[in-house]
Order: structure tokens, then C-alpha cells, then sequence
């Protein structure tokens, strides 16, 4: 992989590190997961008419991505109710990039070199370790590791959908614009519907959150997908999982939790995964 495309997927995990330590500081997962996905569609509105509209078979692929989001906020919102967000985060990222790799292979041809397996699997490893190792104290759940394999198998699969629609499009832009601009419709209904005054009240009380929120999630997930068009997608989501790794140093640094030997031994296996994916990282 190139130098270019690596900075810009790990400039997208910092940014999707950042704006989950937000949710994990911000009160109600739910109503902050909601409120960024809300600003992304209101930045999207205006946006969507300056890119070509997507051909049919690209809103297949935007239609079964907005349900399998979803989907995946539900079971995010469990697993964090199952078990600490610090233990339960890194176990369903660090599965996905073998999730992707198989899906990958299977759906859409791409097989990766030795090498490059060998990266994901590194990356992989470092990130489990994260939450199986990472703590004296925390360890999951049966539910949590139930719910977080789950949420691997959906993380994975809109990866691969993403991955494959968006290089349905000469534009990637257009299919990213158009899937922002649906994807907090099913959430937001259920919570106008179910919860409507509480989400309000939440919005207005941190505008300024909710706004920097929703623009770093856009601006991280848009980063990913428009990278996937260039490099192979097992390659994109191991690098992008390197959130994890950014997600224990920002609440280091700034929630005030403790890193830990252990973690530091995990981000140095990561950081070896991500060497082998720049350097030896291609396909066959």
C-alpha cells in the first residue's frame, strides 16, 4: 500500500477514535450515535446535488448499507450494555479485518498475499489482546463476547457492501453522499417515534459536541470508503481498526485511564501489523 493511502486511513481512525471517545464521555450512546448521524445527513443535503446520482445497481448496494447500519447500532448499543466500552470496542473491531478478509475473498474476489495476512492477522491479534489482556479488572462477558461477535459480523459485512458499492460509481463522492444522507433515517424515526423530547433536549444542550461529532464520524467512515476504491478492503479495515489503538490513548490522556504494559504490548503488535500492510501488504 502506498504512503498516501495508509495516512489517510489512519487520519480516518483517528478521527473515528475521537468521535467514539465523545460517545463514551457524552451521556446516551444512542441518542449521540443518532445526533452525528443527524448532522451528516443535513451536511449531505445540499452536497448530493453537485455529484452524479447513483446508477441502480449502486442503490442496492446504499439500500442493504443503511439496514445493515442499523442493525449494527442495535447490537453496538448491547454490547456496550453487556460489558465495558474499553474491552467490548476492541474485541468486535479487532475481529473484523479477518471477517472482511474472508468476506472479501469470497464476494468479491480479492485474496490477499501471504504477507498481507499476515498483517491483518497481526493487526487482529493486537486489538483481541486489547480487550481479553488489556485490564486485571475487566474481562467480557459471555453476552458481551455473544453481542460483539455479532456486531463484528455486521462491521464486516457494511464494510464489504461499502467496499463493493462504492467502486460501482465513477464517483465515489456520490455514493458516499447518498448513503450519509439515508443512514440516520431509521434511527432517527425510532427515536422521534419513541424518545423524541429526550433526544431534543439532548441535541441542544451540546450543540457544539453534537456538530464535531457528526462531522469527524462522517468525515472518518467517508475517508474509509473512499479508500477502499483504491486498496483492497482487508487491508483498509485492518488499518482503520487502528482506532482502538487511539481510542486508548485519547482516554490516557484525556479520560485519565490507565494504559498498562499490557496495552502498550498490544499497540506494538498492532503497530507491526500495520509496518507488514505498508510495506508487503498486496493481492493475488
Amino acid at each position: 500500500m502506498s504512503t498516501t493511502l495508509v495516512l489517510l486511513v489512519l487520519t480516518a481512525a483517528l478521527l473515528h477514535a475521537s468521535w467514539n471517545a465523545m460517545v463514551k464521555s457524552g451521556g446516551s450512546p444512542v441518542f449521540s450515535i443518532a445526533s452525528y448521524q443527524l448532522v451528516g445527513t443535513v451536511v449531505c443535503v445540499p452536497l448530493v446535488w453537485l455529484v452524479p446520482f447513483p446508477g441502480v445497481e449502486s442503490w442496492l448496494y446504499i439500500i442493504a448499507s443503511v439496514v445493515i447500519h442499523n442493525a449494527y447500532y442495535f447490537t453496538l448499543a448491547m454490547s456496550y450494555r453487556s460489558g465495558d466500552l474499553s474491552v467490548v470496542y476492541p474485541l468486535f473491531r479487532g475481529l473484523a479485518p479477518v471477517l472482511v478478509a474472508i468476506g472479501a475473498a469470497v464476494f468479491a474476489g480479492e485474496r490477499l498475499g501471504d504477507s498481507a495476512l499476515l498483517g491483518v492477522a497481526l493487526v487482529s491479534v493486537g486489538l483481541i489482546a486489547l480487550a481479553l489482556f488489556g485490564s486485571h479488572k475487566a474481562r467480557p462477558s459471555i453476552p458481551a463476547v455473544k453481542w460483539g461477535l455479532l456486531t463484528s459480523l455486521l462491521i464486516a459485512a457494511y464494510t464489504i457492501v461499502d467496499g463493493s458499492g462504492a467502486r460501482t460509481v465513477q464517483n465515489s463522492l456520490s455514493y458516499i453522499l447518498w448513503l450519509f444522507l439515508f443512514e440516520s433515517f431509521p434511527i432517527g424515526m425510532w427515536l422521534l417515534m419513541t424518545q423524541r423530547a429526550e433526544w431534543f433536549e439532548y441535541i441542544k444542550s451540546r450543540p457544539g459536541k453534537v456538530l464535531i461529532g457528526g462531522v469527524a464520524s462522517s468525515a472518518a467512515y467517508g475517508l474509509v470508503i473512499y479508500a477502499m476504491t483504491l486498496g483492497a478492503m482487508a487491508l483498509v479495515s485492518s488499518l482503520r481498526e487502528t482506532s482502538v489503538i487511539f481510542a486508548a490513548m485519547i482516554g490516557a490522556v484525556f479520560l485519565k485511564e490507565r494504559f498498562g504494559r499490557r496495552r502498550i504490548l498490544a499497540a506494538t503488535i498492532v503497530a507491526f501489523g500495520v509496518i507488514v500492510i505498508r510495506y508487503f501488504g498486496t493481492t493475488t
